[in-house]
């Protein structure tokens, strides 16, 4: 059965959607920041119930998205996939319904113009591909595939040194689109359309980014893994376990949190449970995020 929480939002004339695949994972906070404890969730009250358990556990979520600009459909990171191998055993062997997830708001594999990935970890590019008779082969074979030059060289060079991330996932679902031509090397700021386009947030990868929208007056922006839960909005200085460069991902993520912070930007985050979008605001000295 297919999950019946996706998200929509409207920014002018550009509609974007939400699909989850693994929903309201709990886990650890001392996972994500470094040196942290329960207490530290329990400090912001605002977290709970949605982004926080009441024991200070932390909220996420696994989830691609669908942006519909212009008459085109972008696909914005592509979850983990169903039926894989991966490190950690919470995302082995999914059961994942996310095709029939976009097909429920009319996007099939045949009519996805871009697929774009703000990074090329495992969980932001599963479905890139699917296995046909013991093949790993595109899902949507008609689209451009959108990578960052310099996130795609990075991991290139891990793959051929056999590097410290594990790479199944490199072999599963990019090497496929690059046999098959389908593969667009792109800048950081890269623009999509007058009314999409790529903003650098390097850190958490060395060429990761977040998706700037902008129509009719109104701005959107999906911060990919610059953040991965509010919390970071209450703390960004604080380092991230998940960032290949620490420093520089807490440097992208202040900088982010300060320029949206009491502006009608809309934020949606990608880890972010429902409610998944929202806006930055004053929270005295600090922020918080102020889900829809």
């Amino acid at each position: 059965m297919a999950i019946q929480n996706i998200g929509r939002w409207r920014v002018g004339d550009v509609e974007i959607f939400s699909i989850p695949e693994v929903i309201a994972l709990n886990d650890d906070i001392n996972v994500l920041l470094e040196n942290a404890t329960p207490d530290l969730l329990l400090k912001y009250p605002w977290l709970q119930p949605h982004y926080a358990t009441p024991a200070g556990r932390m909220i996420i979520n696994f989830q691609g998205f669908v942006v519909k600009a212009g008459g085109r459909n972008i696909v914005v990171d592509t979850c983990i996939g169903a039926d894989r191998e991966r490190e950690y055993d919470v995302f082995c062997h999914l059961k994942s319904d996310f095709l029939e997830d976009l097909k429920s708001i009319g996007v099939k594999p045949d009519n996805v113009d871009i697929v774009l990935c703000t990074h090329l970890h495992f969980d932001h590019v599963g479905w890139n591909s699917q296995k046909v008779n013991d093949c790993w082969v595109p899902t949507f074979p008609t689209a451009r595939y959108l990578f960052g030059r310099i996130e795609y060289e990075h991991w290139m060079a891990l793959y051929r040194t056999k590097g410290y991330h594990h790479l199944l996932h490199v072999e599963e679902c990019i090497m496929p689109i690059i046999e098959a031509g389908l593969v667009d090397l792109i800048d950081m700021n890269h623009r999509i359309s007058d009314e999409v386009w790529l903003e650098p947030t390097p850190g958490h990868t060395p060429g990761h980014v977040s998706v700037r929208i902008c129509s009719r007056g109104e701005q959107a922006i999906l911060t990919g893994d610059v953040m991965h839960s509010p919390i970071q909005i209450a703390v960004p200085d604080w380092i991230g376990k998940f960032d290949m460069n620490p420093a520089l991902g807490a440097q992208q993520r202040a900088r982010l949190v300060r320029a949206s912070a009491d502006k009608p930007m809309l934020v949606i985050g990608s880890h972010f449970p429902q409610p998944t979008a929202g806006h930055i605001v004053s929270d005295g000295d600090s922020w918080r995020f102020a889900g829809l």
